[in-house]
């Protein structure tokens, strides 16, 4: 290359990213019950935090709802991937609804930990964000147990009985890093604070921002696909932020690119959140690619093979389903 040759404009596609195993499970599952049962299927809350899968579902007639009390009396209600606490489903059974839980494995595991410490009295320490689905899910497992954290400056100040054993769980889709410099700073007036049995933080979490981590010193800016209600989307980027990226993004999908955030820029990262479908990260990569960012490098820190069954009440309908069609 000569002296004054440009630079190769590059995209360092980070890998892994995109749809999680609890994603996938969640919308396969509304895809599946729309199929099924015929619409509408109603939703409670979004199903996944991403603006795109949700219209795409509500255009094949699944309808999205705040609470219970807005479906009607005897249909079917399938609650998002994010969980909901006892209540929720007190509240459907009172109201006769057909209900699919698609709540992610991974928060029914940090559910089954909360009732577990709340069983032996422990305060449980949640760390999360107010008023996120996840977090009212969990806290509802045993409301007069928990108290909520949300950073860590909030560990040095949140009361707790000093005569009480104290146990911390997380929000499955917080900056690992941040969390764990929440459970240093209560463990330091703690010394005695029970770790959960496993990391809370979910695997998809953890992996996507080790990968930002991975291309984050070489980016000079770096695109996170991703709805900005999705917390460990928006998480991507500050993590990328903290890594090296000289300047982070989130976006809906190509339409938000602006081409003034790529005057003089050689590379670019992107990456997307554990909501986001590919085919809006294909649409990232072809508006670079005709604003001549043409050699992609994917960079590959983990592999993911974890898949989850979809839940017992869709699976034992699709199989009278197909036994009636035989």
């Amino acid at each position: 290359m000569g002296a004054n040759a440009a630079p190769v404009k590059t995209v360092l596609l980070a890998a892994p990213r995109g749809y999680c195993a609890g994603v996938d499970r969640a919308v396969v599952t509304v895809e599946k019950a729309l199929a099924l049962y015929g619409a509408p299927v109603y939703v409670r809350k979004e199903i996944v935090h991403n603006a795109h899968v949700v219209k795409t579902l509500r255009d094949r007639g699944a309808i999205f709802v705040e609470e219970t009390e807005e479906v009607p009396e005897g249909a079917l209600v399938v609650f998002s991937a994010h969980g909901v606490s006892p209540q929720v489903h007190i509240e459907a059974e009172q109201r006769n609804l057909r209900t699919i839980d698609a709540t992610c494995p991974l928060v029914t595991k940090v559910h089954n930990e909360a009732r577990r410490f709340a069983n032996e009295d422990y305060q449980i320490v949640l760390i999360g964000h107010d008023g996120h689905e996840e977090v009212e899910g969990t806290a509802g497992e045993a409301p007069d147990h928990i108290v909520l954290v949300e950073n860590p400056e909030q560990a040095d100040s949140v009361e707790l009985d000093p005569d009480r054993p104290v146990a911390w769980l997380s929000q499955t889709t917080l900056s690992v890093d941040e969390t764990m410099e929440t459970v240093d700073r209560l463990r330091k007036r703690l010394p005695l604070l029970m770790d959960p049995p496993s990391d809370d933080i979910c695997y998809a979490t953890s992996n996507r921002q080790i990968a930002v981590k991975t291309i984050a010193e070489r980016c000079d800016v770096l695109i996170v696909v991703g709805s900005g209600n999705s917390s460990n989307s928006v998480r991507l980027a500050e993590v990328g932020l903290e890594a090296g990226a000289t300047t982070a993004y989130r976006v809906d999908g190509a339409h938000e690119l602006q081409d003034s955030w790529f005057d003089g820029v050689a590379t670019v990262g992107l990456t997307s959140g554990a909501s986001v479908p590919e085919e809006l990260v294909d649409g990232v990569l072809q508006w670079l690619a005709d604003d001549g960012y043409r050699n992609v490098e994917v960079v590959t820190s983990a592999e993911e093979t974890l898949t989850f069954a979809l839940p017992p009440e869709l699976r034992r309908d699709l199989k009278a389903a197909a036994k009636t069609s035989s």
